[in-house]
């Protein structure tokens, strides 16, 4: 999945103020983000650790995914436009995902399992759950973040 990130209120008033004082490495990474260059982009120029640096700017506000797209099997794993889960569904969904979030990540999921939680419908929740996903791939590793993949992001076999 790519994303395309854009600057926040918070961080286009970091950029021109420097009121949070973010350290240079964070700082630097967020200028890059343009609303343009996906994610993909952005870690080819930040290089080291630079998952772990956009989850940190996405946890703290200081940008937002503006846009996504899915890999072939992320595409396949959405259910068709007919075929949406039931909003039991959907509930029982977020609830778990939140708590997955959690119990993996912490306080620092917080403004995510927010999102989460606010889902009104698959369309919403989907974008979300994927960010989900690189935000445990950078704070706990790829096992854990096919975990997640695994219980919510998959269509489960009929």
């Amino acid at each position: 999945m790519s994303s395309i990130y854009k600057k926040t209120a918070k961080g286009q008033t970091e950029i021109e103020t420097r009121v949070n004082r973010l350290v240079p490495r964070l700082r630097t990474s967020l200028i890059l983000v343009d609303g343009k260059r996906t994610d993909d982009e952005l870690r080819t120029m930040i290089a080291a650790d630079a998952d772990q640096v956009l989850a940190t700017l996405l946890a703290d506000g200081y940008i937002e995914v503006i846009s996504t797209t899915p890999p072939p099997r992320a595409a396949a794993a959405a259910p068709p436009a007919g075929d949406s889960p039931s909003p039991r569904k959907l509930e029982e969904t977020r609830r778990a995902a939140v708590r997955f979030l959690n119990d993996n990540l912490g306080p620092s999921a917080e403004s995510l399992a927010l999102k989460i939680e606010r889902a009104q419908n698959w369309g919403e929740l989907k974008p979300h759950l994927e960010m989900a996903e690189h935000f445990l791939r950078a704070g706990r590793g790829p096992a854990v973040a096919q975990e997640f993949v695994d219980k919510f992001l998959e269509r489960p076999a009929p």
